[in-house]
């Protein structure tokens, strides 16, 4: 079983190779309380505002009912709102629809989780007390051009084209599917308060160690191979 130091190692070589403004983060979709973790107390108006939470440093688990407060996020993660809020789903994709944001058809595409959880548990990658489902990399372009590079040496790929909105659903994505570039949404944006210059990169937590072990492979072919295109350019770029 891989150990709390492991996963503080694999943060660390990921790191070392991609820079990130925040922490990444790992999600883990449980069976079962975990025990001698904090459970989350207060409101947070989104399921992605946990990611927000965790990328500081916080080790805590959520129970479905505080995902009620995004119609979204709950369908994603396959959590059925309580009976006096269940409209809220409706509503909020009747919002969606009238801005022409979504179009009906669209939402039956939408991934989501297989089975509801009984809770989730949030930690930054490195402190995460038991193996992640999934972990979420904030990241520049190039940062996530590295990430997509290693991923594919890795044979872990997902082959799907970059997600869009709602960001949550790139979660069950990469479950079924492998890794998985998103481009964020807005709600996201505002809830996690993701950079304008910024996107995610999701990976399983079974797929991190073969892509760290391929992120040394790929920085230093994307060095020499830097150093290759800034001589060609010198020489023969005529304007």
């Amino acid at each position: 079983m891989t150990t709390v130091a492991n996963w503080n190692e694999l943060e660390q070589r990921i790191g070392s190779a991609v820079k990130f403004s925040r922490r990444p983060v790992a999600v883990s979709f449980l069976e079962e309380i975990p025990a001698n973790v904090e459970k989350f107390a207060g409101s947070e108006p989104s399921s992605c505002s946990f990611w927000r939470l965790a990328a500081t440093g916080r080790v805590f688990y959520t129970l479905p009912e505080n995902h009620f407060n995004c119609a979204v996020g709950a369908y994603t993660h396959n959590i059925a709102l309580s009976p006096e809020r269940e409209k809220e789903t409706g509503e909020t994709l009747k919002f969606m629809f009238d801005l022409g944001y979504v179009k009906p058809e669209e939402v039956p595409q939408i991934p989501r989780l297989a089975k509801t959880p009984t809770a989730i548990l949030y930690a930054p990658l490195g402190d995460t007390p038991t193996a992640p489902s999934v972990v979420l990399f904030a990241c520049k372009p190039s940062g996530a051009m590295l990430l997509s590079e290693a991923a594919n040496r890795a044979g872990v790929a997902s082959g799907a084209p970059a997600l869009g909105r709602p960001t949550c659903m790139a979660l069950p994505a990469s479950l079924q599917m492998g890794a998985i570039l998103s481009l964020g949404c807005i709600g996201n944006r505002v809830y996690t308060g993701l950079g304008e210059d910024e996107m995610y990169f999701v990976l399983r937590g079974q797929d991190l160690t073969a892509v760290a072990e391929a992120l040394t492979t790929i920085t230093s072919a994307n060095s020499a191979l830097q150093q290759y295109a800034q001589g060609r350019r010198a020489e023969l770029a005529s304007v």
